[in-house]
C-alpha cells in the first residue's frame, strides 16, 4: 500500500469522523463531547437533553391521564413564559454545541472539499434543530399572547344550579349600520358533570325584554324594554353603550346589559359571554380548514338591498370562510329564524367537526384568527374546564329551542312560557338513570327522530321534527337515557337536516 494510499484512507476516516460528532450532536446533544471533547461540558448537555425529553414524556402522559390538567397547564402565562424562554436557551445551547462538534472534527485537518462539506453538513443541521426549537418557542409564544389576549376575565364564576351558562353573541358593526348590533344571540347551558348542553336561540327582533331586580336597564325601563319598534333585543347592547354613565365601573355596559336582558328573558343567570365579529368569522373557518355543511337549499351570497353575487348550492359540501359566513348570514328568499337556524348548525359543525390533532396542525393560524374574531370574559384559568366540558359535549346531542313564531310572537312575547321551555330544554338534556340490565330495544331512540316538534317556521308552517330518548351505556351494566323531549324542545341535529 502506497503512502498516498494510507493518506486517503487517513483522510477519509478524519471525514467519517467529523461528520459522524455532527450527527451525534443532531440526535444525542453532548455525546460528541463525551467521546471527542469537554466531557463535563457534554454529560451537562446530555442530562439537559434526557431533562427535555422527560418533560415531554411527562406532558405527553398527563394528556393521556388528563385532558383537563393539561389544558390547565398550558393555559397558564406563567408556565408558557418559562417554556418560552427555556427553549430559546435549548436553541442557543445546541447551536454551541455543533459548533464545537464541528470545531472537534478539525476541519483544517481534512481537504479543501470534505472541509466545505463538513460545514455545510453542519450548517444545515444546527439550522434544521435550532429553528425547529425556535419555531416551538414561537408557537408558545404565540399560544400565550392569544390566551391572555382572548381569555382576558379576571372573575371566576360558579356554575348556576350545576350548569355554566354562556352567552353567545355574533355581531357586526358594518360601515351602514349605527354601532354594534349582535344579530345572532345564543345562551347555552351546560351541565358542569356531564358536558350535557341545552341550546337557546333568541331573535334579534324580540320586543319588550324584562330586566331583572336591581339593575341599571331595570330602572330605566322598569316594564321592559319598550320604546317603539327599535327597542328589540339587539339593540340593547347599542343602547348601553350609548349610556356609559349609567354603568360607573363596568367595562362594556352593552355585554353587561344583554347579559341582564337574558337573564330577564330565561330565568337564568349568564356566567359568561363570547362576542364573535361576523366580519372576522370566515378568518376562523379558514384556518380550521373550512367546515362540512348538509346545505339543504340553496342560499344566495348577497342581496337585501345589493348585488347576488353567487349561490351555496344545496347537497353536502366543504365551505371556505366566505361560503360559510354567508350560509350562516343571508337572509334572501328566508327569514331571520331559518338565517338564525343556520348559524346553529355552522356552530355545531365547528363543535364536532374540530379535533385536537387539526387544531394542533392549524394552531397558528386558528390562534392569529381568534384574536380578531373572538372577545370574552372567560379567565384563563377556566380554559381547562370548558376544554375538557367541550370534549364531553361532543359525544351527545345538543337539546335545542328557538323562540321564534309560531311558538312565540316576537312583538309580544309570552315569557312565562319561555322560561317553562328552558326548563324543559334543561331536563330533557339531563341523563335519567335507567335500571341496570334494562333494554333499550323496542323504543328508544337518539334525540331527533320520533315525537316533538321545532320551534321555527318557514313561509308561516311549522316544520315538525323528532325527538326522544337517547341510551348510552354506563358503568356498572346500566345505562342512561335523556328525558324525552317537550313540544318545542328537539335536538340540534335535527335543527340542521331541516335548515
Amino acid at each position: 500500500m502506497t503512502v498516498q494510499d494510507n493518506q486517503a484512507r487517513t483522510e477519509g476516516r478524519r471525514f467519517r469522523r467529523a461528520v459522524t460528532l455532527l450527527l451525534m450532536t443532531l440526535f444525542a446533544p453532548g455525546s460528541a463531547q463525551i467521546v471527542a471533547g469537554n466531557r463535563q461540558v457534554g454529560r451537562v448537555a446530555v442530562r439537559i437533553a434526557l431533562g427535555v425529553l422527560g418533560v415531554a414524556a411527562v406532558l405527553a402522559l398527563v394528556g393521556l391521564v388528563s385532558s383537563r390538567a393539561l389544558v390547565s397547564l398550558l393555559a397558564n402565562a406563567t408556565f408558557l413564559r418559562v417554556i418560552q424562554i427555556a427553549l430559546v436557551l435549548l436553541a442557543l445551547g445546541w447551536l454551541g454545541l455543533f459548533i464545537d462538534a464541528w470545531r472537534l472534527g478539525v476541519p483544517l485537518a481534512l481537504r479543501q472539499k470534505q472541509r466545505l462539506t463538513s460545514t455545510v453538513i453542519a450548517l444545515v443541521l444546527s439550522v434544521v434543530a435550532v429553528s425547529l426549537v425556535l419555531t416551538s418557542s414561537h408557537y408558545v409564544a404565540v399560544a400565550r399572547e392569544s390566551i391572555s389576549g382572548i381569555f382576558a376575565g379576571t372573575k371566576v364564576q360558579d356554575p348556576y344550579a350545576g350548569r355554566y351558562n354562556i352567552l353567545l353573541l355574533g355581531a357586526d358593526a358594518g360601515p351602514d349600520r349605527v354601532g354594534l348590533r349582535p344579530d345572532s344571540i345564543t345562551l347555552v347551558s351546560i351541565d358542569e358533570q356531564t358536558g350535557r348542553a341545552a341550546m337557546f336561540s333568541f331573535p334579534r327582533n324580540l320586543q319588550r325584554v324584562p330586566f331583572p331586580e336591581g339593575t341599571v336597564m331595570r330602572q330605566q325601563f322598569p316594564r321592559g324594554f319598550d320604546c317603539g319598534d327599535e327597542c328589540l333585543l339587539n339593540a340593547v347592547y347599542t343602547w348601553a353603550t350609548d349610556h356609559k354613565d349609567l354603568f360607573p365601573g363596568v367595562a362594556d355596559p352593552g355585554i353587561e346589559a344583554t347579559k341582564d336582558a337574558i337573564r330577564g328573558v330565561t330565568g337564568l343567570d349568564v356566567n359568561y359571554y363570547a362576542l364573535i365579529d361576523m366580519r372576522g368569522f370566515q378568518q376562523l373557518i379558514n384556518a380550521v380548514g373550512g367546515v362540512t355543511i348538509d346545505v339543504k337549499q340553496d342560499v344566495p351570497i348577497g342581496g337585501k338591498g345589493g348585488v347576488i353575487r353567487g349561490t351555496i348550492q344545496e347537497g353536502r359540501q366543504r365551505l371556505d370562510g366566505y361560503h360559510a359566513l354567508w350560509y350562516a348570514r343571508s337572509r334572501t328568499g328566508t327569514s331571520d329564524y331559518d338565517r338564525m337556524a343556520r348559524q346553529r348548525c355552522v356552530m355545531a359543525a365547528m363543535l364536532h367537526q374540530l379535533d385536537p390533532a387539526n387544531v394542533l396542525m392549524k394552531f397558528r393560524a386558528i390562534a392569529q384568527a381568534g384574536q380578531q374574531v373572538v372577545s370574552t370574559d372567560i379567565p384563563a384559568s377556566e380554559l381547562d374546564t370548558f376544554v375538557d366540558l367541550a370534549l364531553k359535549a361532543k359525544q351527545d346531542k345538543i337539546s335545542s329551542v328557538q323562540f321564534v313564531p309560531p311558538l312565540i310572537k316576537t312583538a309580544r312575547p309570552d315569557f312565562p312560557l319561555i322560561r317553562t321551555k328552558v326548563r324543559e330544554a334543561i331536563d330533557a338534556s339531563k341523563p335519567t338513570p335507567t335500571p341496570a340490565g334494562t333494554s333499550q330495544a323496542g323504543g328508544a331512540k337518539p334525540v331527533g327522530e320520533a315525537g316533538a316538534s321545532v320551534a321555527s317556521s318557514n313561509d308561516g308552517a311549522e316544520r315538525k321534527q323528532s325527538s326522544g330518548t337517547s341510551a348510552t351505556p354506563a358503568s356498572g351494566g346500566s345505562s342512561t337515557s335523556s328525558t324525552p323531549a317537550p313540544e318545542g324542545v328537539t335536538s340540534l341535529n335535527a335543527v340542521c337536516a331541516a335548515a
